[in-house]
């Protein structure tokens, strides 16, 4: 006679997940990051377009000190803040686990040399950079743009290296959810390449829309290049280093030269 045997115990059943399954995953993923950033966004938008005065005489902070007066307390609520942003890309990287994929799947794994995504990084990074800088400034001038504040930490020893924390937590979030990890789904999900890149770059747009209609244009614009370069390359890697560098070059940089030099507004 036969025993039936029954599952082993913590195993789970290895089957294929539905479109639903997707869909829900994805929306709950974007619930818990960038998609709620870019509500968060718009209700900052309105609430600066219904306040007197013009866009460009409000600012927009970014990097503030949590704790002024107070930098060992600052400083631990700044670390508390860069790794908590973490936590939707490591449950994404849960999630493609889960599926038999991972983070090799959406090219952010050192599958390829650094070197080579360093490279092309790099060259995003100064392609992008200058044209980023000229389009705020015009955008700004014209009164479709806040004044942005990239930084305003005290001047203590741990100021640069929270800034470059941050614009690498920045990066790492915002191209593995919104390049790779949004655009495996929706391909998942059949939506056509098109609707896949429009999708992607809206939502970049739409969580830098505090910063003004030239934020939101600006960023779209750039998910527009950089789902390109996805599609071509097959990898986030060298999105995430292009934006590090961006975000490094725009907090330490207004560090560096504000109220310095006549170009760069200030708050």
């Amino acid at each position: 006679m036969q025993s039936e045997v029954g599952p082993v115990a913590g195993s789970f059943p290895q089957e294929r997940p539905t479109r639903r399954i997707f869909r829900d995953e994805t929306l709950l993923v974007l619930a818990l990051s960038l998609g709620a950033s870019g509500v968060s966004a718009l209700i900052s938008f309105v609430g600066s377009v219904t306040k007197p005065g013009g866009l460009k005489d409000q600012a927009a902070t970014l990097n503030a000190s949590a704790a002024p007066g107070r930098p060992w307390l600052d400083l631990a609520w700044q670390l508390f803040g860069i790794s908590t942003a973490l936590v939707p890309v490591a449950l994404v990287a849960h999630l493609l686990v889960r599926e038999g994929a991972g983070l090799r799947a959406i090219g952010f794994d050192r599958g390829r040399p650094w070197l080579e995504d360093l490279a092309r990084g790099a060259l995003i990074a100064a392609g992008i950079g200058s044209a980023g800088i000229a389009f705020y400034l015009a955008a700004r001038g014209f009164g479709f743009n806040l004044t942005v504040v990239p930084e305003a930490l005290p001047d203590v020893w741990w100021k640069f290296p929270v800034l470059v924390l941050s614009a690498a937590q920045n990066s790492i979030l915002e191209e593995v959810i919104v390049v790779g990890y949004l655009l495996r789904r929706l391909d998942q999900l059949g939506w056509s390449p098109t609707a896949s890149l429009a999708a992607s770059s809206v939502l970049r747009g739409s969580y830098h829309l505090y910063q003004g209609i030239g934020g939101f244009i600006g960023n779209m614009v750039m998910g527009v290049v950089f789902v390109y370069l996805y599609r071509r390359w097959g990898r986030v890697g060298p999105l995430v280093v292009a934006h590090t560098l961006l975000d490094v070059g725009a907090f330490v940089g207004y560090a560096l030269l504000a109220g310095k030099v006549g170009w760069l507004p200030t708050a």
